[in-house]
């Protein structure tokens, strides 16, 4: 049976690449995160660490900081290896864990991965109820883990809302958080990932930004998506316009982002992880920010 929820990622976490940290660093990041009082790390899966090592690693150095993936790449690992490790890293979390699956994008599937990149909604569908049927029999974690798709628009959506314990969307706005709401229907888990930035100059601003959008402006995933909410071919020339840049990352003082954190859960977020960008624009999260806008901070969520 699936879990209709993934309620254990609690309301505020942290979305990030911790590929440039070694190991020890990246210990004392989660424990930190933890001290902050975020209920949740996410880590991505593209093309440097294993994130259920990672994971299970990072578990063993916290106590009470949920681990999610987001997102596992289900070309990476056959249905019957991603059960596995969906199971055998969250016994070795305590519970402490929810698998956060994506179809991921062609140019990484074929281009990098050497496989036939499938249509979207069958692929995962088929993938779900393989892993569904896999055999398992390592030690059972105490409650059922649960699985959130990375989902942008209505099909995969509705098949976050049917077949999983919510949904994942990445690059999103507000709108679209209303959007996927109204589409996942209550119960689901709703869990967007919101990138922010402490900058205030909107040149210096707009300039950070682009440079972490620059990969995902090439991606059709996201472009489709943003053409759902309303964007054009003339917003995405460029780097993208400043509507387009403006709506997908908060940028400003700490009030104003938090105010777009806020308009998230307005809209039917069950949980938003931010993604701190760096204001001196180098590779990593703003740790300043992220203790600014901690749980546990004056204002914080």
């Amino acid at each position: 049976m699936t879990t209709r929820h993934a309620e254990r990622l609690g309301r505020l976490g942290v979305w990030t690449w911790m590929d440039s940290l070694p190991a020890p660093q990246a210990a004392e990041f989660a424990r930190q995160v933890e001290a902050w009082g975020y209920s949740a790390l996410w880590m991505p899966e593209a093309v440097g660490r294993d994130p259920f090592a990672l994971t299970a690693f990072l578990a063993a150095h916290t106590q009470r900081l949920v681990f999610a993936t987001g997102i596992a790449n289900i070309y990476a690992r056959d249905a019957m290896a991603m059960r596995a490790a969906q199971q055998t890293v969250d016994e070795l979390a305590g519970g402490r864990f929810v698998l956060g699956l994506g179809v991921s994008h062609p140019f990484l599937v074929e281009g990098l991965r050497g496989h036939a990149y499938g249509r979207p909604i069958a692929t995962m569908r088929a993938y779900l109820e393989a892993m569904a049927a896999a055999t398992y029999q390592g030690p059972a974690p105490a409650a059922e883990v649960p699985i959130v798709i990375a989902a942008l628009r209505p099909r995969m959506l509705a098949l976050a809302g049917e077949r999983c314990a919510g949904a994942h969307p990445y690059n999103v706005t507000p709108e679209h958080t209303a959007r996927a709401r109204a589409i996942l229907g209550h119960g689901p888990t709703l869990a967007p990932e919101q990138m922010v930035l402490r900058e205030t100059d909107p040149a210096r601003a707009r300039a950070i930004a682009r440079q972490n959008l620059d990969l995902y402006m090439k991606s059709p995933n996201y472009l489709n998506n943003w053409k759902w909410l309303g964007f054009t071919d003339e917003d995405f020339a460029g780097g993208g316009s400043d509507r387009l840049i403006d709506s997908v990352v908060a940028w400003g003082d700490e009030q104003a982002i938090r105010a777009r954190v806020d308009a998230h859960f307005a809209a039917g977020a069950d949980h938003v992880c931010i993604q701190p960008l760096r204001a001196d624009g180098e590779r990593g999260p703003d740790l300043r920010l992220l203790e600014a806008l901690a749980p546990g901070a004056a204002g914080g969520g």
